[in-house]
């Protein structure tokens, strides 16, 4: 993806790429009133997702939804911390009340809901499919038949995948990874002979690696939708967020954070 607040160095990316917090409360009453009163709001993400949430090279907390945290934070008078988490455990952070929001990137499902509060969505993300450049043996997904796939583990793909029978008896292996910046760097050393992962996180790393990697506009699965998640009895937060996101769509600024990141506004 085209960004403004692009990174540099390739080694800046070894460090970088996956999705998001969650909303305090747990399962005790009492956690609701704490996340509704003016204290901080913790925001749990995983810090290696560009260009979502990720660490720069000064080593802090950068991007796309974290300004969008930093704004509404404003707005509603807190401070605000992000805080890096395992994401694979992320409904686990979230229900404990170790973090009170998950903003980074998170795709509403029917089965997240089951365990989660969201927001209203803020953007969509498609899955693609992402190959070394000057690979013509990949055009679309029924393609990917006896070939080496990689992916991000605990994520939108992994979903797809691990539901679809067509990775299980034609696909040769699927590889998952921690995060795309893995899989990414295998797909250069011609470990895979494709990755499938989220356009826009995929785009972001291309734009620092134009010579060696090519997107195909192929989606695979559905086309999944952005939201904030809360933990499922903190109404109290979810609300207070939405209000001031609705505003901040409304007066433009959500379409400059977008601006400064992706070039233009690519929110809904």
């Amino acid at each position: 993806m085209n960004l403004k607040k692009l990174l540099t160095g390739a080694a800046i990316f070894a460090l970088s790429a996956t999705i998001l917090a969650g909303c305090g409360g747990g399962d005790k009453a009492a956690a609701p009133d704490k996340a509704a009163d003016k204290g901080k709001i913790v925001v749990g993400l995983d810090d290696n997702f560009p260009p979502m949430g990720f660490k720069n090279e000064k080593n802090e907390i950068v991007g796309f939804d974290v300004d969008l945290a930093k704004e509404a934070a404003k707005r509603l008078g807190r401070e605000v911390e992000f805080k890096a988490i395992d994401w694979s455990s992320k409904e686990a952070e979230l229900k404990s009340g170790r973090v009170q929001i998950l903003w980074n990137g998170l795709d509403i499902t029917d089965k997240r809901k089951e365990n989660m509060l969201f927001s209203n969505p803020y953007m969509d993300n498609r899955q693609i499919i992402f190959v070394k450049k000057g690979n013509t043996a990949v055009t679309d997904e029924k393609s990917l038949a006896g070939k080496t796939i990689g992916t991000q583990s605990a994520g939108t793909a992994e979903e797809y995948i691990d539901a679809t029978p067509f990775y299980k008896n034609d696909v040769k292996e699927v590889k998952k990874y921690p995060d795309y910046v893995a899989a990414f760097m295998d797909l250069e050393n011609g470990r895979l002979d494709a990755v499938i992962g989220d356009e826009i996180v995929g785009r972001y790393y291309m734009s620092k690696h134009p010579e060696e990697l090519e997107a195909l506009d192929v989606v695979v699965g559905p086309t999944s939708e952005f939201g904030i998640a809360f933990a499922k009895d903190n109404t109290t937060l979810r609300d207070e967020v939405q209000k001031v996101l609705d505003e901040m769509q409304k007066d433009g600024t959500t379409a400059k954070i977008s601006n400064d990141w992706f070039t233009k506004d690519i929110t809904k």
